[in-house]
């Protein structure tokens, strides 16, 4: 009787961890349906986490993910896109800044006549040409591509059909997209890991036109016309930050460094600098050499280029510091490397 009574509570153990695995999975599926979610996947070179809006069949999700590209957001929120939908921006882009929108067409059924040529593609466009060129079919300039209305739903389902009218052009003119580059600027103002949108990108177009040959009414070969860009890409400009952390017990001296006019991208070496000679104390004294203050200059009577102050200025001090090694030097980063390589300035 024990034997059996272990066993039964030992299933009664195991039949509550599945129930629970059970609630915990039911959960987890919820959350990841709500309009809002947090990405938690991880992948090779991790940026900031951006905020992304997912705009599919008028339904609006909004994550929170590191994912690097469109392709890799849609990948981790579970959303499947089909050869023939239309994503945009494009799921090879780069996601580099917050409130970020996809947009996502999906395919639907089309039909095109051509004389006795009928064609059932799936496509996410509604441009004419566009759609021919996804069914394999030449439009030559004059022909025309209109909609078909049929209420005979047995005929045509639920496809949307255009038909050809051909009038016997000689020439086509085909439209390519010229794709935007992607351009970073370094932004001191902005922390390292940070990014922001400078300039939105935008596709170009180049209109290329031939001279069509045919051969019992067939297409055998194409001559090209003459070919121009009529529309310039723009390239799509990211700020990506520079400036690094500041420790919580320099702030005191960078306010300073700020005032006398130092950069924020030059902050961090100036304040490694200043904390190397002197540790930003105003009236440090080197005891055998006499030099002063926080740039330990040389004699300290030397700061008074910059106020009458510079013995208890900190700012004046700092404004000295900076003419000092943009003149010697040519600028903080060149003095600090200066520093480094000597372990003096």
């Amino acid at each position: 009787m024990r034997l059996h009574s272990r066993r039964n509570r030992l299933s009664l153990v195991v039949f509550g961890v599945i129930i629970v695995a059970m609630v915990f999975s039911s959960v987890a599926k919820a959350i990841t349906m709500n309009t809002f979610a947090e990405d938690s996947g991880v992948s090779g070179d991790i940026t900031e986490p951006h905020f992304v809006s997912i705009h599919d069949q008028g339904k609006k999700l909004t994550i929170k993910t590191d994912a690097v590209t469109v392709g890799e957001a849609l990948e981790r929120a579970n959303i499947e896109v089909a050869e023939t939908d239309i994503v945009e921006p494009s799921k090879t882009t780069l996601i580099n800044f917050d409130n970020f929108h996809i947009n996502i067409y999906r395919s639907r059924p089309v039909t095109l006549i051509d004389g006795m040529i009928k064609k059932n593609i799936m496509t996410a466009s509604y441009d004419p040409q566009t759609i021919a060129e996804a069914a394999g079919i030449s439009i030559y300039d004059g022909d025309e591509v209109k909609l078909v209305t049929n209420n005979n739903i047995m005929e045509t389902g639920l496809s949307t059909t255009y038909k050809i009218i051909r009038n016997g052009g000689q020439t086509a003119t085909v439209e390519t997209v010229i794709p935007y580059s992607e351009e970073t600027q370094e932004d001191s103002s902005l922390a390292q890991g940070e990014t922001k949108l400078i300039q939105a990108g935008e596709e170009g177009r180049k209109v290329a036109k031939y001279e069509v040959n045919f051969k019992d009414g067939v297409e055998v070969s194409r001559t090209l016309i003459s070919e121009e860009t009529a529309k310039e890409p723009v390239a799509r400009i990211t700020a990506v930050g520079s400036k690094k952390s500041i420790p919580p017990e320099w702030e005191t001296c960078a306010g300073w460094a700020r005032e006398a006019g130092v950069s924020e991208a030059d902050l961090q070496n100036a304040l490694t600098l200043i904390y190397h000679e002197s540790g930003c104390r105003v009236g440090a004294t080197n005891a055998s050499s006499g030099a002063y203050g926080i740039p330990q200059a040389l004699p300290g009577s030397k700061m008074a280029s910059e106020g009458a102050d510079w013995q208890t200025n900190p700012v004046t001090q700092i404004k000295w510091m900076a003419k000092y090694v943009t003149g010697r030097y040519g600028g903080w980063n060149q003095a600090m490397a200066y520093w480094w390589a000597h372990h003096w300035y």
